[in-house]
């Protein structure tokens, strides 16, 4: 005779993993120097850098969560660049 074979008991809800609130600015280099608050009444994401001074803000809604915020404004810090090369570039054309 074999034995009985045990039910499994019910897991409850997976957690989910909190996501990062403070981020490395990308002007200074500094780990989580970036910190990241949300105003969803005003709709305003607002990141500001501890040791740099560095600030950003954009437009956020219901859905946005911290790293949002800060993948926009590497976005913004990338275009910003890429003007900058443009600019240089013709300028040295002319």
């Amino acid at each position: 005779m074999g034995k009985r074979k045990s039910s499994k008991k019910p897991q409850g809800p997976k957690r989910r993993e909190a996501l990062d609130t403070a981020f490395k600015c990308l002007f200074c280099h500094h780990e989580r120097a970036i910190t990241c608050k949300m105003d969803k009444k005003e709709g305003l994401g607002h990141l500001s850098c501890k040791v740099c001074g560095q600030s950003f803000q954009s437009e956020i809604h219901h859905l946005s969560e911290p790293i949002d915020v800060y993948s926009e404004w590497i976005d913004a810090a990338e275009a910003a660049e890429a003007d900058k090369r443009r600019a240089a570039l013709s300028d040295l054309e002319d």
